[in-house]
């Protein structure tokens, strides 16, 4: 497929109008595209990204790709967003490749194809793509859908979690509580969760809880189990429900009610 194939989608758009002033950078009109995106005008971030792509831009074409997958300023078409991002994977961008991966891992205007997904997420994690490496490392382990040693799985989780990923981190207590790889470790398992719990994961606030409750790796403390219980709970983690009524018939009504007031309290992230 050539340049003129794929830009054939983007007829129609209207383009940036020329200026009599000096050309502005790469850089400038990439920032340019962004802000117009950002205003949810993807019709004029499409008009720089256009020209950009049909230089061989790598990421200007997977914006086109992500923007044709979703239909943002152009009609959806996932025929167009396989040739876009097919270019900017081809051409080494780690974000057109974990968007292709994406693509196929979900059968998107393409069968779909597990291994070419991972090996597409493999590659962007290579890179040092973040939620590339998350999705790995989750392949690994929750998906099996993939070969390969628990020790990636870990190795790619802790890439990411050390990037911000926030469900990486809420996968190393799993990890850890589950011996995936490591030796069985309560005390790791914990913290991690209380990481991830803090950044307002559910599931990491469901674990943790159950490990307050229990004394698992942390000191035993109902309250704290039910305040954390509470908050996946409201988050909708389907993981609270098996611990949240024993908690509550453990404390007495004081306790319940400062669990409570905890639980309504802000995240540490988010108090000003």
């Amino acid at each position: 497929m050539g340049w003129r194939d794929a830009l054939h989608g983007l007829h129609g758009l209207r383009r940036a109008p020329a200026s009599p002033a000096a050309s502005p950078s790469v850089a400038d009109l990439m920032a340019q595209a962004y802000e117009a995106a950002g205003a949810g005008d993807y019709e004029a971030a499409l008009a720089i990204w256009g020209p950009l792509a049909h230089q061989g831009m790598a990421r200007a074409q997977n914006n086109i790709g992500k923007c044709f997958g979703e239909g943002l300023g152009v009609a959806r078409d996932s025929a167009l967003a396989l040739q876009w991002l097919t270019l900017a994977a081809d051409a080494g961008d780690p974000i057109g490749q974990r968007n292709l991966a994406e693509v196929y891992f979900k059968g998107e205007g393409v069968e779909q194809n597990a291994v070419r997904a991972a090996e597409l997420y493999r590659a962007a994690a290579e890179a040092g793509d973040g939620p590339a490496q998350d999705m790995l490392s989750w392949m690994l382990v929750e998906g099996q859908m993939i070969p390969g040693d628990l020790s990636d799985a870990r190795r790619w989780a802790e890439a990411a979690a050390a990037q911000g990923i926030v469900p990486a981190m809420t996968r190393l207590g799993l990890i850890y509580h589950n011996a995936l790889g490591v030796d069985r470790d309560a005390v790791q398992a914990a913290r991690w969760w209380d990481k991830a719990a803090a950044l307002g994961d559910p599931d990491a606030q469901a674990m943790l809880g159950a490990a307050y409750q229990l004394g698992a790796g942390v000191p035993r403390d109902g309250v704290a189990a039910l305040m954390w219980l509470l908050r996946a709970r409201a988050g909708a983690s389907p993981l609270a429900d098996s611990f949240i009524q024993p908690t509550f018939a453990s404390l007495s009504a004081a306790e319940i009610e400062r669990a409570k007031a905890l639980a309504d309290l802000p995240l540490p992230e988010q108090v000003a």
